[in-house]
């Protein structure tokens, strides 16, 4: 699986921006999320989903904010991200599970380092 993030740039707070990701290769996954690296911090889950559907699940951070959203048609996900705030500011990755974690997204999120696939990661500068 070869994911490929895009959509990153400078925002100012309280903005909006959409993040894309789009999945190639061999679609052999699970589950799909989003997560995010701040600079001196370590890695976290943003947001995630499997693909067998059901529920999307959130970090506590971003619930009522960002809304990841699927399009099975072109292989890509995404990720709205609405009132942003400075604290938002970090790279973005794209990962995904393999097969048999496509019911691991609760997990997955609070350990990142378990997505087996991940892509290049995108910049999000929130200004304040």
């Amino acid at each position: 699986v070869q994911l490929q993030a895009s959509g990153g740039g400078l925002v100012q707070a309280g903005g909006s921006l959409r993040l894309s990701c789009q999945a190639s290769g061999t679609l052999d996954y699970g589950a799909i999320g989003w997560f995010r690296q701040a600079p001196g911090k370590e890695r976290e889950g943003v947001s995630c989903i499997s693909v067998s559907g059901g529920s999307t699940y959130y970090a506590d951070s971003v619930k009522g904010r960002f809304t990841m959203s699927r399009d099975n048609a072109k292989n890509t996900v995404y990720l709205q991200m609405n009132s942003l705030i400075p604290e938002d500011t970090a790279v973005y990755y794209c990962a995904a599970a393999i097969p048999r974690y496509r019911n691991s997204c609760p997990s997955l999120l609070k350990d990142p380092y378990a997505m087996h696939y991940w892509g290049k990661g995108t910049q999000l500068t929130v200004s304040s």
